[in-house]
């Protein structure tokens, strides 16, 4: 009988427990076809900028309050949307080369929110491992959540991630040709 009542009360215990500490994590799974990255990148002439597709991604919340989330970036896409014709084409090629992202080796990047402070109603300062051609480095995101939509803003550190062409960081003598470091990425989540 003792064997009953421990065991019962052991029982009870895990379940109150488990219930203690079971949260409302709801999972949103971005829709792709509808979410977008888009990319800006500074040089000393200019810039470019253009787009990437998301592969696939999820925003975590709990009682309506982002909690975590992922996505994952399709970098073959990567593409620019402020040229066209010859000019595109060898940019689009040269983003895709090893001189920039090495797709054909590193088909995605992925983005991992590691630490989520709510910054004020619906807005977020998000803590995330960014993977870019196999390197993670941490990274600081802006993001901010209306209704079925979560836009996240960062600035990246492309030698972070062994991105160096045309860099000064890298390379004397650029003059004109000379690439900034950091680009810009504003992901548009729809879920």
């Amino acid at each position: 009988m003792k064997q009953f009542i421990k065991t019962g009360v052991l029982a009870a215990l895990v379940a109150f427990l488990t219930f203690s500490f079971t949260t409302n994590t709801d999972k949103k799974t971005v829709k792709t076809d509808e979410s977008k990255v888009v990319w800006k990148g500074y040089k000393v002439t200019g810039s470019h900028e253009g787009t990437i597709a998301i592969q696939s991604g999820e925003l975590h919340f709990n009682d309506e309050v982002l909690t975590g989330g992922s996505f994952v970036m399709d970098m073959s896409t990567i593409n620019s949307t402020d040229l066209q014709g010859e000019y595109k084409d060898k940019l689009d090629g040269h983003l895709k080369s090893d001189d920039f992202f090495g797709v054909a080796k590193f088909p995605t990047a992925k983005m991992v929110f590691t630490k989520v402070k709510a910054t004020g109603k619906n807005s977020y300062k998000v803590t995330a491992d960014l993977t870019i051609k196999g390197k993670t480095a941490p990274v600081v995101v802006n993001l901010s959540v209306y209704g079925s939509k979560a836009t996240a803003t960062l600035k990246v550190d492309r030698t972070k991630y062994d991105v160096r062409y045309g860099s000064t960081s890298f390379f004397d003598n650029l003059q004109d040709k000379a690439i900034y470091d950091e680009f810009d990425l504003v992901a548009d989540l729809v879920f």
